[in-house]
């Protein structure tokens, strides 16, 4: 693989350069502690409004601790999710980035633990020639 070093615009077009290539190591890129990395397929549409969708590949590093506002594989009451953890004075919530997903209150009630901070969502784009 190769990563061209001329950006793409994704605004106005900008003048054609060839300004070569290097190659591309797509671990050195996405993978920063790799004993403490793991991938995960997303199932379901609760974090689309956070970019991540059904069918994603997520890169999840549990070496690091979560902050408030980081993306979180978490484990709530038994079972695996993947949610923006916030944490404010006094609370703790696990946030949906889909309107129809409400926040969950961590409370004395539930059981959470942070299983890992999600560093990258890889997704397939639905162009025509997509597969």
């Amino acid at each position: 693989m190769m990563l061209l070093n001329t950006p793409v615009a994704a605004g106005f077009p900008s003048p054609a350069r060839d300004e070569g290539s290097r190659p591309l190591d797509l671990q050195a890129l996405l993978v920063e502690h790799p004993e403490s990395t793991f991938f995960w397929r997303v199932e379901g549409v609760s974090m689309e409004g956070m970019g991540i969708h059904h069918g994603d590949l997520l890169v999840v590093d549990r070496s690091l601790p979560p902050v408030s506002g980081s993306v979180v594989v978490a484990i709530l009451d038994g079972g695996f999710v993947v949610k923006q953890f916030v944490r404010r004075p006094g609370e703790v919530i696990l946030r949906s980035g889909h309107p129809d997903h409400a926040e969950i209150a961590i409370d004395a009630e539930r059981e959470l633990s942070i299983w890992g901070v999600v560093r990258w969502s890889l997704h397939r784009l639905n162009n025509p020639t997509s597969r």
